[in-house]
């Protein structure tokens, strides 16, 4: 399945909602770099202040390539968010997801299984609470 991705901006709330799915190739990876800076361009908050949340679940297994040119946008300080949540699917997409983000997983980068886990932690910054 080809590579697809939509972005939800709350300038409100300073929130950038992506979801992202399929195989990305260079050509789909660079249209996914357009839609993102046309989306951080709606906020209103300053730099580094925004919130993301990033729904990876229908993601497939990326090349190699992808998942390099991944790596680089998220060390780029231009975007890097105050708080990141990563909701993820499969154990091999975790494990590229977990190298790409290098040492910013367990800061203000965090992976979830849970969605209204990751969007409690992206919102507030503390653990949703055991039900």
């Amino acid at each position: 399945m080809e590579g697809t991705f939509h972005f939800q901006v709350d300038p409100d709330r300073n929130l950038i909602v992506t979801t992202i799915a399929g195989f990305f190739d260079e050509e789909v990876y660079a249209r996914y770099l357009a839609a993102r800076a046309a989306a951080f361009r709606e906020l209103r908050c300053g730099p580094n202040e925004h919130l993301s949340l990033s729904d990876l679940r229908g993601m497939n297994i990326q090349s190699q390539d992808i998942v390099t040119a991944f790596s680089s946008m998220l060390a780029q300080p231009t975007y890097q968010s105050k708080r990141l949540g990563l909701v993820i699917g499969s154990s091999l997409a975790r494990m590229q997801l977990s190298r790409a983000l290098g040492g910013r997983a367990g800061g203000n980068a965090q992976l979830f299984l849970d969605y209204a886990a990751a969007e409690h932690w992206v919102l507030t910054g503390e653990t949703m609470p055991a039900a």
